[in-house]
Order: structure tokens, then sequence, then C-alpha cells
């Protein structure tokens, strides 16, 4: 007799907990949103020497829109397209700064949890970004044009343009609050995987590498 009451609880509390599993699953849509916000980005590695790069931080901004699709239970994959502004300040000279502009499309991966009347934003994901513009304002010098190609000549090295790799990869870490009102707060990091620094004549700049990392706070809104 208890064995068969303790079957029939148990099978009770199983149906009804799938039952709320398939009513909650049916309640998550695919979503759409816009985000932006201002970030804070550095330029990291060696320089030809092997020294540690003296970069400091450099303020920049993002703007981008994204669609969230449920996979499970509060889970969602996000993938979006945003414009954002990398690069880095020089620490030796007040002015120095180095700024890329950057089309990128992030693919993150979020857990977002009811937490009071709203939801808990966790997330993380890989990155792919696409150079489309930049420039370099060298302490007490002249603008230089941000050019993009993966192997330069000498001759283009010292012509006095800056050449980086036209793509750049990296992971993203990301932890916010989605309000009931469907604004959210954002924040963002994020850390490059791909060495800048080109090829000259087809051989590395010494022990040179450069990489984009960096991050940010956002704010955005859900339709």
């Amino acid at each position: 007799m208890k064995t068969k009451l303790i079957l029939t609880a148990a099978t009770l509390m199983l149906t009804s907990a799938t039952v709320f599993s398939q009513s909650k699953t049916s309640q998550q849509k695919t979503t759409f949103g816009v985000d932006g916000g201002v970030n804070f980005y550095s330029l990291t590695g060696k320089d030809q020497n092997g020294d540690k790069l003296k970069y400091k931080l450099k303020t920049g901004f993002n703007i981008g829109v994204n669609a969230e699709i449920p996979i499970g239970i509060d889970f969602y994959v996000q993938p979006g397209v945003m414009f954002i502004m990398k690069g880095g300040a020089e620490r030796y000279g007040a002015d120095a700064k180095v700024n890329i502009g950057y089309v990128q499309v992030p693919v993150n991966f979020l857990y977002k949890p009811e937490l009071g009347t709203g939801k808990l934003i966790l997330g993380f994901g890989p990155y792919v970004a696409f150079g489309v513009g930049g420039s370099y304002k060298p302490s007490g010098g002249d603008k230089a044009d941000v050019k993009f190609k993966n192997d330069v000549t000498n001759a283009e090295f010292l012509s006095g343009d800056v050449y980086v790799k036209g793509v750049d990869a990296g992971a993203n870490l990301l932890f916010g609050y989605e309000f009931a009102s469907k604004f959210s707060v954002q924040l963002d990091a994020s850390l490059g995987m791909i060495n800048m620094g080109p090829k000259i004549d087809g051989n590395d700049y010494g022990e040179f590498s450069s990489k984009n990392t960096g991050f940010g706070v956002s704010v955005g809104y859900r339709f």
C-alpha cells in the first residue's frame, strides 16, 4: 500500500513538473532587441622586443541589434550585429590614441532566470569582427589612417600609416538585468584572441603582438 502511494505521489509530481516545464517553454518566444553604450578598450601584448605594450584604456562606444532564440527553459542563443570602437591610448603620450572601428558579430549563449519582477542575464560566447576604418594620432604628430592588411611590405610599414589585420575574433562575458519593462542594463567584458599585427614581407615583426581587450556598459530594449 505504501509503495503504491509513493509511486502515485511520484507520478503526480513528475506530471506536474512536465506540465509546468511545457507551459514555461511555450511562453518563451524569439525576441529582438537594440542596445548601445560606452566601452573602454586597450591594446594588450608585446612590442617587437618582447616588452609589454604600454597602452591604457580608451573610451569608445557601441550600438547594435540582436535576436534571442529560446533553446531551453531560461536558456537562449543570442546572435547579433553591432558597430563598436576599439583601440587604445599610449601611456607615454597623453594625446596618442588608436581608434579602430569594427562591425562585430557576436553569438552569445544566455541564461535568464527570473529574479524579482525581471530576469537576471548571464552569458558568454564568441565573436568575429571586421575592421571598417580607424585612425592613429601620435602625441604631437599628424593623424594617420588605420588600414587593414594581413601582410604588408616594408615600404608600407615605414609609410606612416598604421596597418592591422582586417579580422578580429575573441570571446565575450556578460552580466546584467532585464526589467519587467523590457529595458536592460548590462556589463560586458571582451578578450581578443587574434594578434592584430600583420606580417612584414611575410615575416613576423620581432615578438610584436597586439590584441583588443576591454569592457563596457550598455542599455537595451527588447521588442
